[in-house]
């Protein structure tokens, strides 16, 4: 049975999990790791209203993975812990491995 720290530290994993868990917070990650942008940037390069694009920057800003800096009527995002970026190379290797496993089965 787990003790209370080590549940804790597996629960505030899923919640950076969970915060990455979509495919619009996937693209501005990757977005950011390319240099900060401002809200206006992102929504147009996103397509959705502002207050879905808000939603989505405001879970990853709560999960710990961006930070937001209001300049005038302007708000930049940036990356807050870049490394995030090695964790999708490991999903690609996770769906490189998956694609081979098909492949083998139908092949």
């Amino acid at each position: 049975m787990m003790d209370p720290k080590t549940k804790a530290l597996f629960e505030a994993r899923a919640q950076v999990m969970k915060a990455l868990a979509h495919p619009t917070r996937l693209f501005v990650v990757d977005e950011l790791s390319r240099g900060e942008r401002c809200v206006n940037e992102l929504q147009q390069m996103i397509g959705s209203d502002m207050s879905t694009v808000s939603k989505h920057l405001s879970i990853m800003k709560t999960a710990g993975i961006i930070a937001d800096e209001k300049r005038g009527n302007q708000v930049f995002y940036s990356l807050l812990v870049p490394c995030v970026m090695n964790f999708f190379g490991c999903v690609e290797s996770v769906l490189q491995i998956k694609a081979r496993q098909t492949t083998e089965l139908l092949g």
